[in-house]
């Protein structure tokens, strides 16, 4: 009897390939969308979350010969990514939505009901891959570096990744397109999706100003030392480590150094005054085997940005130190650090959510 597996289909080019392929490789697959908008979807220039990308899933697996269904997590979704995006813009720091969706949607809603449906495994169209390593797994970058996704899944532990699969995670991006377009999929040249599915029209301002009215408060714009150097529109425009639209000009370079809700301040410096050289990392997970104090580890703190050798200072309640080996720049609170092995560099060990910096005390320019 063939495998019975649930595809997690967008509407994109890379949720139809990983569908297709798993059709090929002979599995029961069943193909759902996740409809996480109330009413009318709040942004169709998305490219994925709203009716135009599910008639396009729709499509194809009408074209893969294999059932599909929307499941309704609009409600859950409501009450967790949309309200945490909330509150931590309130907080002065830098959500990543699309890692609590995965974090509290895909890998948990949808993966139980996944094991609901009857169904063994759970397929995305992630670009990472899953490999066995004795009785356990490993959670590896996908072979494209230029596309990998792993930094999005730190929170995967055993048990997930015992029922995931990754199919395209082999793939470059140029052959996912091939694979679609000989099968005839409508979605082979569909742009990537690159904008947050509940902003409406992608005017990030806006939304802020209308669902976050405290991140909407006028305040200082402050340099390191205190000194009130300009008026901001609210701490919700600003990110650490932005340089255009900070509304003054000193004729030089400047950039959003921190944030600080408390005093409704943010304060400004060059780009030598971003440097960080520790920070802590709540609601943490590993992988496989528990993260301890003393392992050396690369930090990456963006999506596709490089990594920084480090090492964990100490650990303990969901928290990790990590200390830079040397300084790293404009790391924004909210964000997410995911861990990657320091002698395997493809393996992810895990991560977790950036609680605080330490800013370095001298800056780089003096060092």
């Amino acid at each position: 009897m063939a495998t019975k597996a649930v595809v997690a289909m967008s509407g994109g080019v890379d949720s139809s390939v990983a569908a297709a392929l798993l059709v090929q490789g002979g599995f029961d697959v069943t193909g759902v969308m996740l409809k996480l908008w109330r009413g009318e979807a709040e942004n169709n220039a998305s490219g994925c979350c709203n009716v135009g990308a599910a008639d396009d899933a729709r499509r194809v697996a009408d074209v893969l010969g294999i059932p599909f269904y929307v499941l309704n997590f609009a409600e859950r979704f409501e009450d967790s990514v949309v309200d945490d995006f909330r509150r931590t813009y309130a907080a002065g720091r830098t959500p990543n939505p699309c890692v609590r969706c995965n974090q509290w949607i895909k890998f948990d809603a949808l993966l139980e009901r996944t094991c609901a449906l009857g169904a063994e495994v759970l397929a995305t169209g992630h670009y990472a891959r899953v490999a066995r390593a004795g009785e356990g797994f490993r959670l590896l970058r996908g072979v494209d570096r230029a596309k990998d996704q792993s930094y999005v899944l730190w929170m995967l532990g055993q048990e997930a990744l015992s029922r995931c699969m990754f199919p395209i995670g082999d793939l470059d991006k140029t052959e996912t397109r091939r694979i679609a377009t000989e099968l005839g999929l409508r979605t082979a040249s569909k742009p990537d999706s690159q904008e947050i599915c509940f902003v409406r029209n992608g005017d990030l301002p806006r939304y802020i100003a209308q669902e976050v009215p405290e991140a909407s408060i006028e305040g200082p714009i402050v340099d390191r030392s205190g000194r009130e150097l300009g008026r901001h529109q609210g701490i919700g425009r600003y990110t650490v480590g932005q340089r255009k639209g900070i509304g003054i000009s000193l004729g030089r370079p400047i950039y959003v150094s921190s944030i600080d809700a408390r005093s409704n301040s943010v304060t400004i410096g060059e780009r030598a005054e971003l440097g960080v050289d520790a920070l802590v990392l709540e609601e943490t997970s590993a992988v496989a085997e528990e993260l301890l104090p003393g392992e050396e580890v690369l930090l990456q703190h963006r999506a596709h940005g490089e990594v920084h050798a480090a090492e964990i200072a100490s650990s303990g309640r969901g928290r990790l130190e990590i200390a830079f080996r040397q300084p790293a720049e404009a790391i924004a609170p909210g964000q997410s650090a995911a861990l990657y092995s320091s002698s395997k560099t493809e393996e992810l060990r895990g991560g977790g959510i950036i609680a605080s910096v330490v800013q370095s005390a001298t800056p780089a320019a003096a060092r």
